[in-house]
């Protein structure tokens, strides 16, 4: 029932630095998610993406997944989408976790414009689409009405994608990236 002291000493852990980090970035997720929104087919189009992107390559993968799904699930409760906030933690969490997977596993320093980043930001937005178009068809019961949300995923992603490595360019710049 109890934690041995052995698994106790071997669980990862988090420090109130790491907390305050994931918090922060908790927090600009929302802000990108929330402040421009744009109405597409079952939702909004927003800049919550490309902030995720920079949460893992800033913060980590775990302050980054944190951040990913607590702050778009809050920009969805916040915004009159209460029902997508179970759909949103799961898919803004895995895909944080894919992007990290494919651009950063092992990587301290990545570079920005690299095949292996955006790889990642294409992979993490194309299973972003495919999660949300299924949990639309799942939610409204219709296949059709997920499908239609299809074409403002894809061109909200393509827009993240820009705006990720716009912000992250400006970061790298100007010294403040990892």
């Amino acid at each position: 029932m109890f934690m041995s002291k052995s698994e106790f000493v071997a669980a990862p852990r988090i420090s109130a630095k790491e907390i305050c980090v994931a918090g922060v970035m908790a927090a600009f997720v929302f802000i990108a998610t929330f402040v421009p929104q744009i109405p597409i087919p079952l939702g909004y189009a927003h800049l919550g993406d490309g902030a995720i992107f920079l949460a893992v390559v800033l913060a980590g993968r775990r302050a980054g997944i944190f951040a990913g799904a607590f702050g778009s699930a809050l920009a969805d409760l916040a915004g009159g989408f209460p029902v997508w906030i179970l759909p949103t933690l799961i898919i803004k969490a895995v895909m944080a976790d894919i992007f990290y997977r494919v651009a950063l596993d092992g990587n301290n320093a990545p570079k920005l414009f690299s095949v292996r980043v955006i790889g990642g930001m294409v992979a993490a937005c194309l299973f972003m689409t495919a999660g949300y178009t299924l949990a639309g068809a799942f939610l409204y019961d219709s296949l059709a009405l997920g499908l239609a949300s299809t074409p403002g995923l894809l061109v909200k992603s393509a827009v993240n994608i820009a705006a990720a490595c716009l912000a992250g360019g400006a970061l790298s710049r100007a010294g403040l990236s990892r």
